[in-house]
């Protein structure tokens, strides 16, 4: 009897082939992804490595970036312009399931490595192209940075304080672009198990972030009316915001409909009677009395402690959150982590955010530069 794998003891990629001849975020958030469900990746660098290697050394001597996106995949060094490089690198690409790059606009054409000309030697290739702003466009040769695609997308915009646009914390244009190109990929798997066939893949910072900006556009273009900056509070719902509380800490609040508001004033604030109060009685009116309203709650939270407000709000049903620090966030209740090992250690990252039949993923090791160099050129070297 064939002892067949459980569900999750295999993971659902394995036996793949990805080649992903990547830097910084985007192609390698998408290539660690497939690497974590049990694809083969083979990353290639350059000889003094992906550069997100020396954005700093906060993970144990190794870049936070770097660990976070390249665990489980193999390092190879080539050098796309050596001639027995390129050689290599095809050996590679016509075994694969899948090519992923984000070089300069151009450069993969240039070096032979073009998704066309690759599919007509592996017509079961998928293709990934990842760039800053797409072809065919005036900014397709534009230089492309997660902050500079905030700007040109309208996110810093629609961000920060009414004082002025804001920055997004993390790369939310890389992530968005990266987390594209991977459902794209897996709905490429799913129609070459049916056709036999590769596909062609194009994606960019811009058209991620883009993607996420049509409620803020569509908005405008059907009122005229570009959303405010509000900084922790909602530009249409209120009271919905940030309020300090005696300790200095925050608690951000959101109150949806007339039944929350009078349970809150009930509960949160002691007074029953404030939802037939001047100012107070309806969402409509209490957005146009907004100043007034926050005040009002501002006062009563700022003689709380986190505590009390944190038993206030659970015993009126309020959803509220606490603007917490990454201190506090190290230790949230909701985090999970797992360990990956890096050349120095093991570091405990956040885990990814999904599971499988229950199970937290098993991350592998983070390469060292070219780790696997010599094994991979006598494998795919091979006559």
């Amino acid at each position: 009897m064939t002892n067949h794998p459980t569900p999750s003891s295999r993971k659902p990629l394995e036996g793949l082939l990805v080649v992903s001849l990547e830097q910084a975020v985007a192609a390698p958030y998408c290539s660690s992804r497939l690497a974590d469900a049990g694809a083969r990746v083979i990353k290639i660098e350059r000889a003094e490595g992906d550069f997100a290697r020396g954005y700093d050394t906060a993970a144990k001597g190794s870049s936070s970036y770097f660990v976070w996106l390249n665990r489980g995949k193999e390092s190879l060094v080539a050098d796309i312009k050596n001639p027995a490089d390129a050689r290599l690198l095809h050996a590679i690409l016509a075994k694969a399931d899948v090519f992923i790059q984000n070089l300069a606009p151009g450069a993969a054409e240039r070096a032979g490595l073009g998704s066309a000309a690759l599919r007509e030697n592996n017509p079961r290739l998928i293709t990934v192209d990842i760039s800053g702003y797409g072809p065919g466009n005036s900014y397709t040769d534009m230089k492309a940075y997660d902050l500079l695609v905030q700007a040109e997308s309208g996110l810093a915009g629609v961000t920060g304080h009414p004082a002025g646009p804001g920055r997004v914390g993390v790369s939310v244009c890389d992530i968005a672009c990266g987390m594209a190109a991977h459902a794209a990929i897996l709905e490429a798997l799913i129609a070459r198990s049916i056709t036999g066939r590769g596909s062609a893949i194009e994606t960019s910072l811009f058209a991620g972030m883009a993607d996420w900006m049509n409620v803020p556009l569509l908005y405008f273009e059907g009122t005229g009316v570009e959303p405010k900056r509000m900084g922790l509070a909602h530009p249409s719902i209120c009271p919905y915001g940030a309020f300090e509380l005696k300790d200095g800490s925050l608690v951000l609040i959101s109150i949806q409909n007339e039944r929350e508001w009078a349970n809150f004033c009930r509960v949160v604030m002691g007074d029953a009677d404030l939802p037939n109060k001047a100012g107070y009685e309806t969402n409509n009116i209490r957005v146009a009395n907004r100043d007034t309203v926050d005040a009002h709650v501002g006062s009563v939270f700022a003689a709380m402690g986190r505590e009390e407000a944190e038993n206030r709000l659970r015993a009126a049903g309020t959803a509220y959150g606490f603007v917490n620090t990454l201190a506090e966030l190290a230790h949230h209740p909701a985090l999970r982590r797992v360990a990956v090992e890096t050349p120095n250690g093991a570091v405990s990252i956040v885990a990814p955010p999904t599971t499988r039949d229950g199970a937290m993923p098993e991350l592998g090791p983070i390469p060292q530069i070219g780790e696997h160099t010599k094994r991979i050129r006598a494998e795919f070297s091979k006559p």
